[in-house]
């Protein structure tokens, strides 16, 4: 995860090249319930006096993924999963009713599709940094314009790298494969 970016602009055509990558990811009934929200250059601007306003930035431990030319917002539509499984091929699921999903598809659809966004950024040179957009939600979606009934998964900081250094989770070691692994049961 790039937490430093130069701000040499990516080409929009680079971008749109990502998301039509991403939008290959599975999607549960084919619903295609996820759009982006592509901030680019001063653009980005909104996002950042949104979620992290001036006075929050002394301090602020990455202040490089603040140059990121390029945030994109992945943005699911529930009510599209909703409506679909309650669509006749769908219905016996129940799943119209949204209190059934213990866990939505729409998250891990989203999530899906923005893991293949990573990899596909780093694939073209690009770092990329996905993190969670928390209680300033609302008031972005709100200056974007984005729809009430729409939630914003993230976000994803997308640009040139620059040499930086690893975050504090990056030396935490990882369980052995063994320990991870449970076949025939727990």
């Amino acid at each position: 995860m790039t937490r430093a970016f130069d701000r040499r602009p990516v080409e929009p055509a680079v971008v749109d090249a990502l998301v039509a990558l991403a939008r290959r990811a599975p999607a549960a009934g084919n619903t295609d319930g996820l759009d982006w929200v592509v901030l680019e250059g001063d653009g980005t601007a909104a996002f950042w006096d949104t979620t992290m306003p001036a006075e929050r930035r002394d301090g602020f431990a990455f202040p490089g993924l603040l140059d990121a030319p390029v945030v994109l917002l992945p943005v699911a539509h529930p009510d599209a999963y909703t409506a679909r499984y309650g669509e006749p091929d769908k219905a016996r699921s129940g799943l119209a009713d949204p209190a059934r999903w213990p866990v939505p598809y729409w998250s891990m659809d989203g999530a899906m599709a923005v893991m293949i966004l990573l990899l596909a950024a780093e694939d073209a040179g690009l770092g990329a940094l996905w993190f969670g957009v928390f209680k300033q939600g609302e008031a972005l979606a709100t200056r974007l314009g984005i729809p009430a009934d729409r939630q914003i998964l993230g976000a994803v900081a997308l640009g040139h790298p620059l040499p930086a250094r690893a975050g504090r989770s990056a030396a935490r070691p990882r369980r052995p494969v063994a320990d991870t692994i449970h076949r025939g049961g727990w």
